[in-house]
């Protein structure tokens, strides 16, 4: 095998990394808890989870019972760390965020505009009443993960991500010029090139399926309710300019799979809800989206390096190995007393990933 790296070899079909972390996941609750904790421990060694219940996870002692329930999940004999979030709304205080600052479980703040997505209309309606917050953030060096979205009905979907970094961040930034800050799930041209030239206290998550897909793979030909997810999927350049980011070695793009859960019978409606499940396979899914862009050697920095650089954690110690080996991926996943249909339900998928080490 050729070196290319420390810690990182490539072949003709195989490559080994650093065990990966996943920094954006949602797990649900209840009886959802068994199939998405036991995807997400299968070969990630930490993942941020997100706080977007019903109702949301808004202050540490919420947070800590949930990640009682989430590790009651995890299969024996797996080594897997669930890193807390809290939900911020227009009530949270400079104590709730002291408070997370102090806990070790809890590792970011999530914003979401309100009614920007699932689970979201406890969100943010009125940014100037967490100045306090976003000031007592900044001091901590807490991160602020956003979604990164407008919602004014005004505004076309596909431009909501790049009017809310004009709109939103651009100004949030310029008063709060050191907070810290994760653009999560980009999916844009902007938000790429926004990222890429921002001080080193920005970064951005990049799923998968939109470094596979674009628009036309949700809607020509016809509609395919399990591709929609927001942010959206943009056009195909977006989704180059997202591969670029993802393969060019810059520190601040690293691995969110955005997994999202969601019954059968709710995606598959007359208002099919957002998210796609891409849990159970997500480390073979970026695999095949860096080989086909010719940059597997830069996967390890990408998903097992960059992230732990930025929240400040080491990387992890074991290894795992991809193989470009096909098997099919499953019609469809239990969720509690439901299923769930995963993103590339049926089709072959081209590697397979297992610990090593």
């Amino acid at each position: 095998m050729l070196p290319l790296s420390q810690g990182i070899h490539v072949a003709m079909q195989e490559i080994s990394i650093i065990q990966p972390d996943d920094w954006h996941i949602h797990l649900r609750d209840g009886a959802a808890l068994q199939q998405t904790v036991a995807d997400a421990s299968r070969y990630f060694a930490r993942a941020i989870v997100m706080p977007n219940l019903t109702p949301p996870v808004v202050n540490v002692s919420q947070a800590l019972a949930y990640r009682q329930r989430i590790l009651e999940q995890v299969p024996a004999g797996r080594q897997w760390n669930p890193l807390m979030t809290l939900y911020l709304t227009d009530n949270t205080s400079r104590q709730d965020i002291l408070d997370a600052h102090h806990c070790d479980h809890v590792y970011a703040v999530k914003l979401y505009p309100a009614g920007a997505t699932t689970n979201s209309d406890s969100g943010v309606t009125d940014w100037e009443r967490l100045t306090a917050v976003f000031e007592t953030m900044q001091e901590l060096g807490t991160p602020l993960l956003l979604h990164g979205e407008v919602t004014d009905s005004t505004i076309d979907i596909f431009d909501r991500e790049a009017e809310f970094i004009e709109r939103r961040l651009q100004p949030l930034l310029q008063r709060f010029p050191a907070l810290k800050v994760v653009l999560e799930h980009i999916t844009t041209t902007e938000a790429a090139d926004f990222v890429a030239t921002a001080a080193g206290n920005v970064a951005a998550t990049i799923t998968a399926h939109h470094l596979l897909y674009n628009r036309n793979h949700m809607l020509a030909g016809g509609i395919r309710p399990h591709y929609y997810c927001l942010p959206i999927l943009k056009r195909s350049r977006h989704q180059q300019a997202l591969l670029s980011a993802a393969t060019s070695g810059n520190p601040r793009f690293f691995l969110g799979t955005d997994s999202a859960p969601h019954a059968r019978d709710a995606k598959q409606a007359a208002c099919g809800c957002a998210g796609c499940y891409t849990a159970y396979a997500a480390l073979e899914l970026y695999a095949e989206a860096f080989a086909a862009a010719g940059a597997l050697d830069k996967l390890e920095g990408f998903a097992s390096r960059n992230g732990p650089a930025f929240y400040g954690l080491p990387t992890n110690d074991r290894m795992l190995r991809l193989q470009q080996s096909t098997w099919p991926a499953p019609h469809n996943l239990p969720l509690g007393n439901d299923a769930m249909v995963p993103l590339r339900a049926g089709e072959t998928l081209q590697w397979h990933a297992e610990l090593v080490s």
